[in-house]
C-alpha cells in the first residue's frame, strides 16, 4: 500500500543516476514538494507531460519543489541514457529527477502505479496522492491549496 497521508517524505538518497542533479536536501525543506513517478514505456506519462511541467512552471515561482523519479516497469528500460534523453526530451523534466533503477525510492514510497504524483507539505507531511491520467484538477487544486496555506502561514 502507497504512502497514507500524513507520511513523512522518504528519503529520495540512494540513487546512483539523476537527471539535471540530485535535489540537494537543504533546497527542499520548508518547501510544499511535488514527487511525480513516471516511466520511458507509460504513454499516460508522455500524455500528461505537459501538465507537469505546467504545474512547475506555474508553482516553482510560489516555492513548490518538484523532483521526478523514473520507475522501470521492465529489464528494457533499464538504458539510463535512453531514460535520460526521454526525460529532457518528450517529458520535459528540468527539474531532478531520479533513475531508479533499482526500485530504491520506489519501494520507499511502496509506489505501484506510473503515472503517480505525491504532494507533500512545507512540514514534509505528506497531504495528497493519486495516479493515473484522471482527477488533475484535484491535484492542482490542492498544490494551489497547499502553497496559499504556506504562503498565509510565513
Amino acid at each position: 500500500m502507497p504512502l497514507r497521508t500524513g507520511s513523512a517524505l522518504p528519503s529520495l538518497e540512494g540513487v546512483a543516476d539523476w537527471v539535471n542533479g540530485a535535489p540537494n536536501p537543504a533546497n527542499l525543506a520548508g518547501k510544499p514538494l511535488l514527487v511525480h513517478f513516471w516511466s520511458i514505456s507509460c504513454s499516460i506519462c508522455h500524455n500528461v507531460a505537459d501538465d507537469v511541467a505546467r504545474w512547475q512552471a506555474e508553482y516553482g515561482p510560489r516555492g513548490l519543489a518538484v523532483v521526478g523519479v523514473h520507475q522501470p516497469r521492465g529489464p528494457e528500460e533499464l538504458d539510463t541514457a535512453k531514460v535520460a534523453q526521454d526525460a529532457k526530451g518528450p517529458m520535459k523534466i528540468a527539474w531532478p529527477c531520479a533513475i531508479d533503477s533499482e526500485h530504491t525510492i520506489v519501494e520507499r514510497f511502496e509506489n505501484q502505479f506510473v503515472p503517480a504524483y505525491y504532494v507533500f507539505d512545507a512540514d514534509g507531511k505528506l497531504v495528497h496522492r493519486q495516479a493515473g491520467d484522471r482527477g488533475f484538477e484535484r491535484l492542482h487544486a490542492k498544490i494551489g491549496e497547499l502553497l496559499a496555506r504556506d504562503t498565509a502561514a510565513a
